[in-house]
């Protein structure tokens, strides 16, 4: 027996030297190329015997047979190889080399063998021996936490039955040191050990046991810079955002070194000399000192270079604006300080898809195809020219305007919304504005919206737009029981949010429900032993199907019984029962622009009091009629995602207003009150007043607020809130009703709402603690939140956020001062599901006392759960 090739694979990429050899091997000798490829290939041995047919004599080629330590079938890998009886073929020859090539890239064996057996004439027999590549049995994970393997196996690859090759070992201890190595553990060290399993299974199969120390993270000591003379070394470090000095009083910003931001801190170290006029500053050289007490330094040379100004600045090519306007826009003049990084911003600002820079100009006006590109010209005396050249294109129409992804939603709910309709001029603010409002609707996930360019054509002015959509679950179930206030409480809810009215009696439509209108259902029930509550909505966004005009319409109704404080239950024949309607109305203006909305309602109360004397109200026995009249004007340009803004605001202005009815019927309601001072609350006469007097309500009530929202980091959202609040009288003999006032404190959510009172959020303070027994008829708060998102996927977006709160509540103006207010602060945690809405928890700290609980020094913690408040 003669061997004709032997190759042990070390690598993958012994592939191509496999490849490279079998046509050396056709182009000469075998032994001349045998030596060649040892020089070349120190992991492939090549041996040839001193044959007769060293010189590539032609054969026929007889029986092929298989060998070695596989389990596949000795005709599966003659198939495999192409050696096929009968052949003829050269020996030696490119016919070997191929099939050891093809044997070899299946990634299937551990090494391969080729002999001759026999050789009878001009027929020679060949035989194959190689052994299968050992499959991974088990793979046990030493150094980290259970719920970080599955993590592991996924990006790795390391699933049971992978082929195991040195190439596999080497990557993967190659990827974890990177990926720890990102994330701040820079000593970390990884060992991979394989054993050979040997049972009767004939299949080759190994155990590997991975064994991680990543170590602890490294921080950093210090950030020394060098050749520096006109920036500091603390102005440069100031620029480095993601990469800080260990600072024990700095709380937001980490000191821990992570390789990706260090690079990226490096760069904006050259960005902040470009911005104070130093074009020509760069890194010289970076690197790593590692200290005794495990944490490091970094020393980062720079080259600063001379200072520059700006030169003249010329634009060439423009057609559609003129010099001045365009100098307008870019807001530079000659003489000022350097700036390349405010120059490309004021061009082309990428960060921001409305920023006002010129090239939005253009493209809001049609010009998709324009460039603009600033060149230099001139650097003479450290003073730069500048060549804005531009080229403008022809104008860009819309072809084809479609919608995919949404299964549900009807077409004509998303086209509606879409500011850009086929033969429309181009306009980038248009595509960014039907981004928001698709966003808006809630029924898509707003991370997942894509404007897709399509089939662009510059020489015809056309282009094909896609929006990409990618549907949520619109509809929330609420569905709670629990205990409290002496008795088992239960709630059942249900809100859907793109609901069809019109396809209800449509029996294929309920899947579960009707839905792809756009139009909102909610149902809610929710009872105790001391109340029961009811209410139904609906509104239409689209009122006939053309313009932006909302209907709405309520229907409520409660029940509240009296609790008996000797048995401790509710008194059945004592009850306080409200009835009430509201329709409404809400428009999408024009002007000042279409952010704006007016809405409009009226709405209709009925109070019964039956044998209801509990102080809250002047009156046990008798009703009260709640005929009002609403109107609100406000603006939301707030980004994409309602869950999670990132930009923009949101202000409101209502004004509830009833009939002054005390101008009109003829009540002496000074010599009314009069009498009534005079009178106990036993006295028959004393009812028969307060019945007057309540008999219909007359008040006006006046409430802002209004919240920003601005991105100060990649994620991190700043939200400032401001809120304000009063109920007046138009009669002072009147006074100030008993009813629609507001309350203070806590987590403003309650489990039931009385006269229409309002239960206004301030955390670190118990539910409505801040506001006397009956409600206050003046309100302020202030509020400053900073935002985090952990996740913001459609399945759940969740995210962490801290907050500082002020406010107060107040009887008359006379006690009323802005800065005479609550104060506290804390953390809490929101996670919105499509499902079940919004959920959350706080936990806030009180800073003022309440005197009403006797209380002298801060009030301390509280911890208020959230649940479908989001705002």
């Amino acid at each position: 027996m003669k061997l004709l090739l032997n190759i042990k694979k070390e690598n993958d990429d012994l592939g191509k030297q496999v490849n490279n050899l079998a046509n050396i091997l056709s182009l000469t000798t075998f032994l001349k190329h045998t030596i060649a490829a040892l020089l070349l290939i120190s992991s492939i041995s090549i041996q040839a015997q001193d044959l007769p047919y060293s010189n590539g004599k032609k054969y026929i080629l007889g029986e092929v047979t298989v060998s070695g330590n596989t389990s596949f079938s000795e005709q599966t890998i003659i198939t495999y190889s192409g050696l096929s009886k009968g052949k003829e073929m050269s020996i030696p020859g490119e016919d070997i080399g191929n099939a050891i090539k093809k044997l070899w890239n299946s990634k299937l064996f551990n090494d391969i063998e080729i002999y001759i057996t026999k050789i009878e004439g001009n027929v020679a027999h060949l035989e194959i021996r190689l052994s299968d590549l050992p499959q991974l049995n088990e793979l046990k994970i030493n150094g980290v936490k259970k719920g970080k393997h599955e993590g592991i196996i996924k990006d790795t690859k390391l699933n049971k039955g992978v082929k195991v090759t040195e190439n596999l070992i080497t990557t993967t201890k190659n990827f974890l040191n990177k990926k720890y190595k990102k994330e701040g553990y820079l000593n970390s060290k990884v060992h991979i050990n394989t054993i050979e399993v040997k049972d009767s299974t004939p299949t080759a199969r190994v155990n590997m046991v991975l064994n991680i120390d990543k170590g602890e993270k490294v921080k950093i000591k210090d950030i020394v810079f060098s050749g520096n003379e006109i920036l500091s070394d603390k102005y440069l470090r100031r620029s480095m955002k993601g990469t800080k000095k260990i600072n024990r009083i700095r709380i937001l910003k980490r000191s821990k070194f992570i390789d990706s931001a260090y690079q990226a801190d490096l760069g904006h170290i050259v960005e902040t000399y470009k911005e104070n006029g130093y074009r020509d500053a760069r890194i010289l050289s970076d690197s790593i000192v590692y200290n005794d007490n495990k944490t490091i330094s970094l020393h980062i040379a720079v080259h600063e270079g001379t200072q520059y100004t700006f030169g003249d600045i010329t634009f060439i090519g423009n057609t559609v604006y003129s010099n001045e306007y365009l100098s307008r826009m870019l807001r530079i003049n000659k003489g000022d300080t350097y700036n390349g990084v405010l120059l490309q911003k004021r061009i082309e600002d990428k960060s921001k898809p409305d920023a006002f820079d010129i090239t939005n100009e253009y493209q809001n006006h049609g010009y998709l195809f324009s460039s603009i590109s600033p060149v230099e010209v001139s650097a003479a005396n450290n003073v730069i020219d500048m060549e804005i050249r531009i080229a403008e294109g022809k104008p860009a129409y819309f072809n084809d305007v479609s919608v995919v992804g949404n299964d549900k939603t009807n077409d004509h709910v998303i086209y509606r919304e879409i500011r850009t309709r086929p033969g429309q001029l181009y306009s980038k603010a248009n595509v960014v504005r039907t981004v928001r409002e698709l966003g808006q609707l809630g029924f898509f996930d707003a991370q997942e919206i894509s404007p897709n360019f399509n089939n662009p054509n510059p020489n015809e002015g056309t282009i094909d737009m896609e929006y990409s959509v990618k549907e949520t679950g619109s509809s929330q179930i609420e569905l709670q029981g629990g205990y409290g206030g002496g008795g088992f409480i239960g709630t059942l809810g249900l809100s859907f949010n793109n609901f069809s009215i019109k396809d209800i009696f449509k029996k294929d439509a309920y899947k579960p429900i009707p839905m792809g209108d756009g139009q909102k259902l909610a149902l809610r029930l929710q009872a105790s032993r001391f109340y029961q509550t009811y209410s139904f909505s609906f509104s239409e966004p689209w009122l006939g199907g053309k313009r932006p005009v909302q209907f709405s319409t309520s229907l409520s109704h409660t029940k509240q019984f009296l609790y008996n404080y000797q048995t401790g239950n509710a008194d059945k024949d004592k009850s306080f029962n409200i009835t009430g309607i509201t329709f409404g109305l809400a428009k999408r203006l024009q002007v000042p622009d279409d952010y704006f909305v007016l809405s409009q309602a009226i709405s209709f109360q009925r109070y019964d009091l039956n044998n209801y004397n509990t102080g809250l109200f002047t009156f046990g026995n008798g009703y009260a009629n709640n005929l009002s009249y609403t109107i609100g004007l406000g603006r939301n340009n707030t980004s994409v995602d309602p869950i999670y803004p990132t930009a923009g605001s949101n202000f409101n202005v209502t004004a509830k207003l009833s009939i002054p009815y005390s101008l009109f019927d003829g009540v002496d309601y000074k010599a009314l009150r009069e009498e009534r001072n005079g009178l106990t609350n036993t006295d028959a006469r004393s009812a028969v007043i307060d019945q007057q007097f309540y008999k219909w309500l007359e008040f006006y009530k006046v409430k802002f607020k209004g919240e920003w929202y601005t991105q100060i980091a990649k994620d991190l959202v700043l939200k400032p809130t401001t809120e304000f609040g009063f109920l007046g009288a138009y009669n002072n003999d009147r006074g100030v009703i008993p009813f629609e006032r507001y309350f203070l404190g806590g987590d403003g959510l309650g489990t039931y709402s009385l006269d229409g009172r309002e239960a206004i959020a301030l955390r670190g303070y118990p539910n409505q603690s801040l506001s006397d027994n009956d409600g206050g008829t003046i309100y302020n708060k202030f509020s400053l939140e900073l935002r985090y998102p952990i996740t913001l996927k459609a399945s759940a977006k969740i995210y962490a956020l801290g907050f500082l709160e002020g406010g107060a509540s107040y009887n008359n103006f006379r006690d009323y001062n802005p800065f005479d207010i609550k104060r506290s602060a804390g953390l809490g945690i929101r996670i919105f599901m499509p499902a079940f809405g919004l959920l959350g928890i706080d936990f806030g700290y009180g800073f003022d006392p309440l005197e009403t609980l006797g209380e002298t020094t801060s009030h301390g913690w509280e911890t208020h759960f959230i649940i479908g408040q989001q705002f």
